[in-house]
């Protein structure tokens, strides 16, 4: 049994071209250079970023709203954006004038 298994990774050009320069000066294969890489990001910590008291509160207030039934959903809000978005035609905007 296999202790090691095959990925495929597509990477923009320029980035591929600087993974094979590094191979050239490092001396070393593509996938030691990935494993590295890996190895790098893998071991970094999640950063875990706290709520401030007014995110905090924020977030109260719309969990309220959001109890009340006082909210829109996504679809609304996009069709809303959109309606406000559209220009009123000449012919409209004139007869609204008079």
């Amino acid at each position: 049994m296999s202790t090691r298994k095959t990925i495929t990774v597509s990477l923009p050009d320029a980035m591929a071209e600087q993974v094979e320069n590094a191979m050239r000066v490092e001396q070393r294969t593509r996938s030691e250079l990935v494993r590295e890489a890996l190895r790098e990001y893998l071991n970094k910590p999640i950063p875990v970023v706290a709520a401030s008291r007014t995110e905090l509160a924020a977030i109260r207030r719309g969990r309220t709203e959001i109890e009340k039934g006082d909210y829109v959903t996504l679809d609304e809000l996009l069709h809303g954006v959109a309606a406000a978005n559209r220009k009123t035609s000449r012919k409209k905007a004139r007869k609204d004038s008079e």
